[in-house]
């Protein structure tokens, strides 16, 4: 298990990690995808901005200090089950969250996930809901089948989002098995994907599964 602790109007301090990488979003069929395209030096430890403001990203330069960052984390820290809302389908219902990354994997090639869950008697359209909740790099989505919540397993991951389409850098979406600890020393909700702000403008820091920002490349 790696370690991400969020320092006070600081950067990212991650520990244990042996895979970072960037990943750029292709549309395949027009389906949006995530292909790595880089993968960085491993380290012991990586300092990853917060701030937006670095000029080594994705790394902390102290920008942070110059720039009089505020990193104060406003997000709702209540448990996914007691913040996510139940959409019952056909064959499988779908949780949501509403924490958004904007990645628009939820997007498939017959619909969105929204109405493939509720078409989900047919078996294309189960299949298609599955994988596009499964593939929200927030968390934000859950399908859930017989109800039991379906999710993939991960190699412990945190990637650096590009996204050409919309002509900007996107956030980190981190993944597999990892420790989420606030600047106060508390610790986040265990979650096997989540994504964090790396442009300092989120309306919701500091959260599991969120992000509402984009900042231009």
């Amino acid at each position: 298990m790696f370690k991400i602790k969020i320092l006070p109007n600081g950067p990212y301090v991650v520990q244990g990690l042996n895979k970072l990488i960037e990943e750029t979003s292709q549309r395949k069929k027009g389906i949006l995808e995530a292909v790595e395209t880089n993968e960085f030096e491993q380290e012991s430890e990586y300092h990853l901005c917060r701030c937006g403001a670095s000029a080594n990203k994705p790394f902390c330069d102290g920008s942070h200090a110059k720039v009089h960052f505020d990193g104060t984390e406003t997000a709702d820290r209540k448990n996914y089950m007691d913040r996510a809302t139940l959409q019952e389908g056909v064959e499988m219902d779908l949780l949501d969250d509403e924490r958004c990354a904007f990645a628009r994997y939820c997007h498939r090639e017959r619909a969105e996930v929204w109405t493939l869950t509720a078409n989900s008697g047919d078996t294309e359209n189960m299949r298609e809901a599955i994988e596009g909740a499964s593939a929200c790099p927030s968390g934000r989505l859950t399908a859930v089948v017989d109800g039991k919540c379906v999710e993939n397993e991960y190699e412990p991951t945190i990637a650096i989002v590009q996204d050409p389409e919309q002509k900007v850098s996107a956030g980190l979406y981190i993944r597999g098995d990892f420790e989420l600890q606030a600047a106060d020393g508390t610790t986040y909700e265990k979650r096997n994907r989540v994504a964090l702000c790396r442009c300092g403008a989120s309306r919701n820091k500091g959260s599991i599964s969120k992000v509402v920002f984009m900042h231009k490349v």
